[in-house]
């Protein structure tokens, strides 16, 4: 069984949220928007490339927890750090749209609309990754149609 380091359990387990015995996906998501919170995260220079290196490094740590925990495990809670941060980008950075935008993140991460189920049958860190990628980027169009559509701020 391979083992995991303590820097990969932090990272990969969404700062800890991962062992947080039930909706840890929730609390994975909860931890990005604390981190999303920080004065100035929410601009392009620094979320993207933040969102780049978490869901690269993300990729090669969800491989070894599916190693240890098993398929697609809920341990695993970067993936839901890189959705929500996705559903993040480019919106105005109020209560009430992060409040919004969670939600709706939420929700589709659970539901999983198409491709986000059939992805998840990936192979190993693909598979964990992807679906919560998809619905991250679900979550920000229909966010950002509700944002600029409507004009909610």
């Amino acid at each position: 069984m391979k083992q995991i380091n303590w820097f990969e359990k932090i990272i990969g387990s969404g700062f800890y949220t991962g062992y947080i015995p039930f909706a840890s996906g929730t609390f994975g998501s909860l931890a990005a928007i604390v981190i999303y919170l920080i004065p100035g995260f929410e601009k392009l220079e620094i979320i993207i490339p933040a969102l780049v290196l978490f869901f690269g490094y993300g990729l090669f740590v969800s491989f070894k927890f599916e190693k240890v925990y098993g398929k697609d495990p809920s341990q695993c809670t970067v993936d839901e750090i890189v959705g929500t941060w996705i559903a993040l980008i480019a919106l105005p950075k109020t209560l009430l749209i992060v409040l919004t935008s969670f939600l709706i993140w939420r929700a589709l991460d659970i539901i999983k609309p198409f491709p986000a189920k059939t992805s998840e049958k990936l192979p190993g860190g693909f598979g964990i990754m992807i679906d919560d990628v998809i619905a991250g980027f679900y979550s920000l169009f229909i966010v950002h149609l509700i944002v600029y559509t409507f004009g909610v701020y």
